[in-house]
């Protein structure tokens, strides 16, 4: 077979060949392996841009004309180049193959390797000995790596489409960029079933947006990134589901085409006559949902395409006016407002920019669902029917059962009711999250539309009656004059004693104190009386666990909670991991660390306020009268998926919460689910295999390794198996109010197997649970393979997240028995650091 590299025959020479060829012209687009680069000003090729960005390039696939667009691999950075990118990026190069800066031709970045986890100034990317591409920040830290030690790589190339890969000795691909796309594709490059194209947060943050692109086995769609999936683009081919084949499409001249693959992937099928694009393009999904074609002319970049046209032009975007803005056909964004009334309800985000969104005057919360009202948007609809096929639905339905049915369902934010000319009953739609909405066209959307806003009204509230302040003084007055007579006492006696311990203790505040300024990164630290101010002397308490108390505050505009650890003696470790731990880290899905307090004999934690709390109340039925909906549950699980995720696998080092229990999942009120409280948390090195520690964490949540003392981040899994379980089952693992062969929910889960039973577990508080059974029971399939007794059987939380975003199965080939029965439980039960008092019960369960 002719080599598809012919241009690499001489690599079949001696290495030492290579290492000359690298110091001749840079032109040269090739490296051989022990090469080792710095992102600094030591790299010889750097060029800054008029408008801020700068490249330092390591490879240069020159033009064959000897100037214009040329494909090259290194760092890039934007605006104030305080990060980098690894990156392939097209860059202008003049007739000695040198990288230019003219006014015209900025970089464009088309593939990188680190686009969450910038690095900074003098990272390095070292392509080691045995065949191993590895970027690290500046600190040393791992950021990124191809993965292929020992796997007989011969060189590194950029090609003349823009393909960075590694090759062997019979010139074989074995490793390469086209495999992994971030948010752009080239002429040419194949974006395979299951693949993505996800687009930046914004055109300066690098960071995966909400936004993706992905070949499904009907066809392209695309998605905003919400819970569940709401698509806004769909191009379905058919004929496509036959077992033998599977969807991938081929950016080609300015557009993409889709086709059918054979099993074998590197095999397409032989018809397939692909058009050579007239000049360099590139297509890239853009932080607002459009996917356009860029060509490079000779003023420079311009748009020639908007590939995914939507009707009616931007309005049929999911964030064209943000969150519950309404877009109007001539483009312009406004808040939702009642017809004839001057109540206002929403408000913009921003007034120089209404293309933002609104927010609400008043926050909803669930937990005063009798204050909820709709209000009513005549002939204003949702941005795109497609978005609306996930969402809980009915058919058939009046518009008041529409709508009373959102308003006794907590995660509801609106209920679409759509109706054909001359019917009463129509579809009811009940979105638990809102993006754009737009001004309905039935002309063209052949329905009608109403849309009813859920909304929060102020309770009113009645006047108390005041005490008598001259009363107040009077008591006051005589109080004063007693304390002050018996403190003087008192004074005179215990100020030397005082003054005694005073120096005593002082320096071993001071030192203690000290521990907390050196760790990095540290978030704010508050003074006590600062937070005792905040928290009105901590009054508002909201809930308590075995290492401190958490209350209500206020930072000027901003609502906090603050924990409180009560004894110091049992939580100054914990104190110290949290601060560590969380201050470092940011994600998402995990609560933010606002702040802290170190002083004297206080620890105390400032976090971001989540108002509807902790998810045992919603799955516990503390409040009896509001369940979640199937939806909401799946969206809070893929959070902690989420999460977890993150922790495990995209730190510096692995971090293990080791405490996940639904008392440690909050919720803001979207019924977003955030994890918090890392007072057990345990941070494992990349090179690790496990740690050694004691068993903590708290009983009913634990895995059987805890048994040994060896653990690793998987013992998080399993926990996520049996949070996931309550979710679903809306109920508590150890639930001694059940009957006694019911009490362990694990061990009955095993039962209802055996039976075939397993949809009898199913919360029923929940009214649309069945509805949803599929769903429901491949979940309940993936929280089993969470709960294998072998660790190493267990998914990598990665795995969860794809699963639980369709783009990968659950396994099937599991063991059913998740419960094991050992004399050692016993013995290790005064070995356990549990974050809430001990039980007879370890482990996960009763034995």
């Amino acid at each position: 077979m002719r080599s598809p590299y012919p241009f690499l025959f001489f690599f079949l020479a001696a290495q030492p060949c290579l290492r000359f060829l690298i110091a001749q012209p840079f032109d040269y687009p090739t490296a051989a392996p022990s090469t080792f680069w710095t992102n600094n000003l030591s790299l010889k090729h750097n060029v800054t841009y008029p408008d801020g960005s700068m490249v330092r390039a390591i490879l240069l696939r020159s033009n064959p004309a000897f100037f214009g667009p040329s494909f090259a691999a290194g760092f890039f950075c934007n605006a104030a180049c305080d990060a980098f990118l690894f990156a392939v990026f097209i860059v202008y190069t003049n007739s000695g193959a040198e990288i230019t800066n003219p006014m015209i031709g900025s970089p464009q970045v088309v593939w990188s390797a680190n686009r969450d986890r910038p690095v900074r100034e003098n990272a390095t990317l070292h392509f080691t000995e045995d065949g191993n591409l590895v970027l690290r920040d500046a600190d040393s830290t791992i950021v990124w790596s191809t993965n292929t030690s020992g796997q007989s790589v011969l060189g590194l190339n950029i090609t003349a489409s823009g393909n960075l890969l590694l090759f062997d000795r019979q010139n074989a691909s074995i490793w390469q960029s086209f495999d992994h796309p971030t948010d752009s594709l080239v002429p040419g490059q194949t974006l395979r079933e299951g693949q993505r194209l996800i687009a930046n947060i914004s055109t300066t943050n690098w960071t995966r947006g909400q936004f993706y692109l992905t070949v499904l086995a009907d066809g392209l769609k695309a998605f905003v990134d919400s819970s569940p999936l709401q698509a806004y683009y769909v191009n379905e081919v058919s004929g496509l589901k036959a077992k033998n084949k599977s969807a991938y499409v081929t950016f080609t001249n300015g557009s993409l085409a889709i086709f059918t693959l054979f099993t074998k992937p590197d095999v397409p099928d032989e018809n397939i006559i692909l058009p050579s694009a007239s000049s360099v393009q590139y297509m890239r999904l853009e932080s607002d949902g459009h996917l356009k074609v860029y060509e490079w002319r000779t003023t420079g970049w311009d748009i020639v395409d908007d590939v995914m046209k939507l009707y009616p032009d931007n309005c049929a975007y999911p964030t064209v006016c943000g969150e519950y803005g309404i877009c109007s056909n001539n483009g312009q964004c406004s808040c939702p407002s009642e017809t004839n009334s001057s109540s206002n309800y929403f408000k913009q985000i921003d007034d120089r920019h209404p293309n933002l969104g609104c927010s609400s005057v008043i926050p909803l919360s669930c937990q005063s669902l009798q204050d909820h009202q709709l209000l009513a948007l005549e002939n204003v609809t949702y941005f795109s029917s497609l978005a609306l096929e996930n969402i809980i639905s009915l058919s058939s339905v009046a518009e008041e059962s529409c709508k009373q049915t959102c308003l006794k369902n907590c995660s509801c934010k609106a209920a679409i009711f759509q109706y054909e000319q001359n019917t009463s009953d129509g579809y009811c739609f009940l979105p638990s999250q809102l993006f754009s909405l737009m001004n309905n066209q039935p002309t063209v959307t052949h329905y009608n539309s109403n849309l009813y806003l859920k909304i929060q009204i102020v309770p009113r509230t009645t006047n108390k009656t005041l005490t008598s302040s001259t009363s107040r003084k009077k008591i006051m007055g005589v109080g004063a004059i007693l304390g002050f007579t018996i403190g003087a006492l008192f004074v005179l006696f215990l100020i030397v004693g005082i003054f005694v311990l005073f120096n005593r203790k002082k320096n071993s505040h001071m030192e203690e104190e000290d521990q907390f300024d050196q760790i990095p990164g540290m978030p704010t630290r508050f003074s006590f009386e600062e937070l005792k101010v905040a928290t009105g002397n901590f009054c508002k308490k909201l809930g308590e666990g075995g290492f401190g108390s958490v209350f209500e505050g206020d930072l000027g505009d901003m609502r906090v909670a603050v924990k409180r650890l009560d004894g110091i003696g049992q939580g100054k470790k914990e104190f110290l991991a949290e601060v560590e731990t969380i201050g470092s880290i940011h994600h998402i899905c995990l609560v933010r660390l606002i702040g802290f307090c170190a002083e004297r004999s206080y620890r105390l934690l400032v976090y971001e306020y989540m108002c509807n709390g902790s998810l045992d109340k919603w799955i516990f039925y503390r409040n009896q009268d509001v369940a979640l909906d199937w939806q909401t549950r799946r969206k809070i699980i893929t959070h902690i998926a989420k999460a977890l995720s993150y922790l495990h696998e995209e730190c510096r080092q692995r971090i293990a919460h080791l405490d996940i229990k639904p008392q440690n999942i909050l919720l803001d009120d979207n019924f977003n689910a955030k994890v918090s409280d890392f007072g057990l948390a345990k941070m494992i090195d990349r090179d690790q295999s496990h740690v050694m520690t004691r068993m903590r964490g708290t009983p009913g949540y634990l895995a059987p390794e805890w048994l040994t003392s060896k653990i690793t981040e998987k013992v998080d899994i399993y926990s996520f198996g049996v949070v996931v379980m309550e979710i679903v089952c809306g109920r508590k693992n150890l639930d001694y109010s059940q009957s006694e062969e019911s009490i362990h929910l694990i061990s009955l889960l095993q039962e209802k197997i055996k039976e075939d039973k397993l949809l009898d577990l199913i919360d029923n508080h929940g009214n649309d649970m069945h509805l949803h059974r599929e769903e429901v029971n491949e979940i309940m399939q993936l929280a089993m393979w969470c709960l294998q007794i072998d660790s190493n059987k267990r998914p990598f939380m990665s795995i969860v997240v794809k699963i639980l975003e369709g783009a990968m199965n659950v396994e099937t080939c599991l063991d059913y028995n998740f419960v094991t029965t050992t004399p050692m439980m016993l013995s290790n039960m005064n070995h356990l650091d549990a974050s809430r008092p001990q039980s007879a019960s370890l482990l996960s369960g009763p034995r």
